[in-house]
């Protein structure tokens, strides 16, 4: 008898590690509404895939998603729709591959968003924020030192059970082997996702993604990139935002809204309709019309509390000397009078992209200053400290720092007194900087 259980553990070990291998990368949790929630995964071939989920307060009762199959066309992609949520509750999840159960080593849950409107007082909760992402692969990097490391700060940052973690750009990079092909271009995203430190963040946390140059294409590029619309379909197939640009028979930029609690986040997309620096004719601008007159409706008609406004380079940096708005003046001045004109309160700016990070304060007569948090980079290299040098006039003292680290936002306390609370910190998770920004202090 123990000799035939022997034998069937055997085969039921084998089976499992089968489905495991199929398993590329993920789960990532995308969105999640009061209703519904989005599940991302990527598998090493053709396979059936659903999602198992259930109430960790009522785990009696098990919900099964649609089964999903997907194809080379996407790299094995999948967006796993769980549309039988009720609001407020935290879940749990697993996958079901080629009908197994697949066991993961780390954490698989979510929360449905809560209904908290005219019943009680905001929610508390956290995001995380980070951008620049440098996963090396020699044969295909440049010589000499890898640009990336320090990928446990990945895993430090799930340790901090983050409700969101906004990627702020350059969340991959494309290099000079991957620009000019699908293959290529697939070939990195794939990459980038499949290493084993992000998995636990991916796996309990909202991932929400906005691009800067180096997932869009070459480093500095611009609306001229001829295969945008490619790296475009990329950004959506290994993503799970709620929506990409405002206008889908369009097919054009992967700028966004969502909420959570008392804040509503608008995610740009600084890349797709931005002028070439190089180009001495015609209208500059880093938005695009379109895309500018969107955000200012949005901005004039949300309700919220704090409006995070989440683009890939610095807005407020007063030196134009790096790739920031500044080299955008005409069009910089518009989002910043509009917001003024318009009496739109409780504005933050989260930008990544410059390899280090700091906080930049602008005063404004007659109103609330404005901020504009700098978070970078991730695991990418770190800038040197010449940078604080730069005449960055609005730059507030003692917030520039050079190394590896992430930034966290806690949003809390009663609907009078909401406060978001910042924190920069270390691969480690240790807190280099903090500052507190009162609701009122945005009104």
């Amino acid at each position: 008898m123990r000799s035939k259980l022997s034998v069937l553990a055997f085969f039921i070990s084998i089976v499992l590690f089968a489905q495991n291998g199929i398993l590329k990368s993920g789960p990532m949790v995308g969105y999640c509404e009061m209703k519904e929630a989005m599940i991302w995964l990527q598998t090493t071939e053709t396979a059936k895939v659903k999602i198992e989920y259930f109430d960790i307060e009522n785990p009696t009762v098990h919900y099964f998603s649609d089964e999903f199959q997907s194809s080379k066309e996407v790299a094995y992609t999948y967006h796993i729709l769980l549309d039988q949520l009720q609001e407020g509750k935290k879940y749990q999840y697993q996958l079901i591959i080629n009908d197994k159960k697949v066991t993961v080593p780390y954490e698989t849950t979510f929360r449905s968003k809560k209904f908290w409107q005219w019943r009680e007082n905001a929610p508390e909760f956290k995001i995380a924020f980070g951008s620049c992402s440098y996963i090396n692969e020699n044969p295909l990097d440049r010589p000499g030192k890898g640009y990336g490391s320090e990928y446990e700060i990945f895993e430090t940052i799930a340790k901090q059970n983050p409700d969101i973690m906004l990627w702020g750009g350059d969340n991959t990079y494309l290099r000079e082997a991957d620009y000019d092909s699908k293959t290529g271009i697939y070939h990195r995203n794939t990459h980038t996702r499949a290493i084993k430190e992000i998995q636990p963040l991916l796996a309990k946390a909202q991932n929400i993604a906005i691009w800067d140059d180096h997932d869009f294409g070459p480093d500095d590029s611009n609306r001229s990139f001829y295969n945008k619309y490619l790296t475009q379909k990329a950004f959506k197939d290994f993503w799970a935002n709620k929506s990409y640009g405002m206008d889908p028979s369009q097919q054009e930029g992967v700028y966004t809204t969502f909420n959570w609690g008392d804040a509503e986040f608008f995610l740009l997309d600084n890349r797709f309709f931005r002028s070439p620096d190089e180009r001495k004719t015609g209208k500059l601008t880093m938005l695009g019309d379109k895309q500018l007159e969107w955000l200012i409706d949005a901005l004039a008609t949300s309700r919220a509390n704090f409006k995070i406004v989440v683009i890939g380079g610095q807005v407020l940096n007063s030196d134009p000397k790096t790739e920031n708005y500044g080299h955008y003046p005409e069009e910089k001045e518009k989002l910043l009078s509009e917001i003024a004109a318009n009496d739109i309160k409780g504005v933050l700016f989260l930008s990544g992209d410059r390899h280090f990070s700091e906080l930049s304060r602008l005063e404004r007569p007659n109103t609330y200053p404005l901020y504009d948090w700098t978070v970078s980079p991730l695991t990418a290299g770190v800038a040197s400290g010449k940078y604080v040098a730069y005449d960055n006039k609005l730059r507030v003292k003692d917030s520039a720092f050079f190394t590896h680290n992430f930034g966290t936002i806690t949003f809390s306390r009663d609907n009078d007194n909401r406060k978001m609370e910042l924190l920069l910190l270390d691969k480690d998770g240790n807190t280099l900087w903090t500052r507190t920004i009162t609701k009122n202090e945005l009104q």
